[in-house]
């Protein structure tokens, strides 16, 4: 069986298309159809259904994707072994901003110190374009913050609930007061992130059920930009805890003591079933798993 073969192979079930994986590879559209006939010839199955111009795994190639992927990491970690060479590859991660800040500043560092010759892009968008992105493999991994995300094309490699509160200036009026009703503050001034992305999404969706709807002043996705405003005005905010704590220990902001929403957030780290994870991709995952998932469990 040849090698290459079952590499366009991949790379062909990850893009979900001939022609891409010929642009990807640098090959012939005509040199990838040649080399999925081989491999299937030499398997003895179909590997694709090639239906209006769509290219899907079938079941056998379902079966394929995961033996591939075992032989390319094995050969990959042969290679570099016999060349002792230092870890390098390139990682494209996709997450809300408010994470992207997070793990910069709380981690990138570390990561880059252990691990120089690896190279990260970091892409922000909500949580449609992040799974759009991994469906069309355009990102490697994403991180989520939204409702608790199943799905049998995705692996989770690591996720955790995020805690969240309504937060305002430590000089609030509404600071100190124990339980509070959304409805004592929905009138109020707010600044949120952007409307159907995300934490923001799942929160109009529960005040929804309560038949409440709130129309903010702001929409902005730099969460730091909205913990400054409302530290100098008379405005409140809904933002997980990892991006407010600090401030909160200060005494620049306080927590809302509201007792009658309760709203669900998942911080997930997540990986199309079909990516192949390369080295440096397990090393940054192996990373994060190691780390407390949220800083606000470590601040």
């Amino acid at each position: 069986m040849e090698l290459r073969n079952l590499i366009t192979f991949i790379h062909v079930a990850e893009l979900g298309s001939f022609t891409k994986a010929a642009e990807q590879l640098g090959y012939s559209q005509s040199t990838v159809s040649f080399q999925i006939k081989q491999l299937e010839e030499e398997i003895g199955c179909l590997l694709f259904d090639r239906i209006n111009h769509t290219v899907t795994l079938t079941e056998r190639g379902h079966e394929l994707v995961s033996y591939a992927h075992s032989v390319r990491a094995l050969m990959d970690e042969f290679k570099e072994n016999l060349n002792n060479e230092e870890l390098t590859g390139s990682i494209h991660i996709v997450t809300p901003d408010s994470i992207c800040d997070d793990m910069i500043n709380s981690h990138y560092i570390d990561f880059h110190n252990k691990y120089p010759s690896i190279s990260i892009r970091f892409t922000t968008g909500d949580s449609a374009l992040m799974l759009n992105m991994l469906d069309h493999n355009e990102a490697d991994l994403i991180i989520t913050l939204d409702s608790r995300l199943f799905n049998k094309d995705y692996i989770i490699a690591k996720e955790e609930p995020l805690s969240m509160h309504f937060v305002a200036s430590a000089n609030s009026k509404f600071a100190g007061i124990k339980g509070l009703s959304i409805k004592d503050i929905i009138n109020e001034p707010f600044i949120l992130t952007e409307y159907g992305q995300g934490y923001r999404r799942v929160f109009d969706r529960e005040l929804a059920k309560l038949s409440l709807e709130l129309t903010p002043v702001l929409e902005i996705g730099r969460t730091d930009i909205i913990t400054t405003i409302i530290s100098k005005k008379n405005m409140l905010s809904f933002l997980p805890d990892f991006v407010t704590k600090d401030l909160v220990d200060s005494g620049v902001l306080c927590y809302l003591d509201v007792s009658d929403i309760h709203i669900d957030i998942w911080k997930q780290l997540i990986y199309h079933k079909n990516k192949w994870i390369s080295k440096s991709m397990k090393t940054f995952i192996d990373y994060v798993k190691e780390q407390e998932f949220s800083s606000d469990n470590t601040r």
